[in-house]
């Protein structure tokens, strides 16, 4: 069985940064393409980064020159490194095998004064 298990969230200043992981089990993590999604409250789920297998990565535009994704094969995780947290940021934040029905439980991210 597949598993994605996400880890990083909380609270955290407008400004501030926070750095969420993905760990990976059950399958060979350095062939295939990884991303990270988020959904906040009301609204539908939406792709904020992704990475290849060859580490090629997109960024939505509302986080482009803000987070970072990353892996690290050797430790089948991979991360998402999020700097100048906006309160529009908000939302439950989850790890998917890209374009495949494999998701992690979630991280909440709540940016807030």
């Amino acid at each position: 069985q597949v598993q994605l298990v996400e880890s990083g969230g909380g609270l955290v200043q407008p400004g501030g940064s926070l750095r969420l992981s993905c760990a990976a089990s059950g399958l060979i993590f350095r062939i295939i393409n990884m991303a990270w999604y988020r959904q906040a409250p009301g609204k539908q789920r939406e792709l904020v980064a992704r990475i290849s297998s060859g580490g090629a990565t997109n960024y939505a535009d509302s986080v482009k020159g803000r987070f970072t994704i990353s892996r690290d094969n050797a430790e089948n995780t991979v991360y998402l490194q999020m700097n100048s947290l906006k309160p529009v940021d908000t939302a439950v934040y989850y790890c998917n095998v890209y374009q495949t029905g494999t998701w992690g439980q979630g991280t909440q991210v709540t940016v807030s004064s």
